[in-house]
């Protein structure tokens, strides 16, 4: 596991401090047993910086294991803890990623928290990407969106994925004096 990477020292420099420096934290960051930090996910009454650490760890390690963890992590109302969830479900691979993503940007009820589930469907560029983008922006074009960094999101997501479905809500995202500029790049790439 490679642990080198700037995502897993900010993560693990946020969850030391969380966990009060515990040996636990230390020694969860180190060890390279996976059946260690799957057992972390699956054990009762274990901190929520320790299942984070653990969902991180194997998500990064391609470890299927650590799917239902993140998926969770990255709805949750912590931005710092939804891009670390983003970060280690883009590097897991697993299939059902962008569904459950898609499922998360999608869901009116969860939008103040959909800015992390609509930047990794941009990046991960699944068939249900541009889709769940669009229904996600059509739904955020009203006036006075208090959400309009999800809904530049969706359109710099939009413009990543360059998918001429996308057309007709950005025209109309043209019309939002927040999202005009960053519209006009990405209907520029549908061209």
């Amino acid at each position: 596991m490679d642990v080198t990477d700037e995502d897993f020292r900010a993560l693990a420099d946020r969850v030391r401090d969380e966990s009060g420096a515990s040996p636990a934290c230390a020694d969860l960051l180190e060890t390279e047993d996976t059946e260690k930090l799957a057992a972390v996910l699956v054990a009762r009454e274990r901190p929520l910086w320790a299942r984070e650490i653990a969902a991180f760890r194997l998500g990064c390690a391609r470890d299927a294991r650590a799917f239902e963890a993140l998926v969770l992590l990255l709805n949750h109302r912590d931005p710092e803890r939804c891009v670390a969830a983003s970060y280690a479900l883009a590097r897991l691979g697993d299939p059902r990623t962008a569904r459950a993503a898609a499922a998360l940007a999608t869901n009116p009820l969860r939008t103040a928290y959909a800015l992390h589930p609509v930047r990794l469907l941009a990046a991960l560029r699944a068939p249900e990407s541009a889709p769940a983008l669009i229904e996600t922006l059509e739904g955020l074009l009203a006036p006075d969106e208090p959400h309009w960094r999800v809904a530049l999101a969706c359109v710099e997501g939009l413009g990543t994925l360059a998918d001429p479905r996308a057309a007709p809500v950005l025209r109309a995202a043209l019309a939002h004096p927040r999202l005009s500029a960053a519209a006009g790049t990405s209907l520029s790439a549908l061209a």
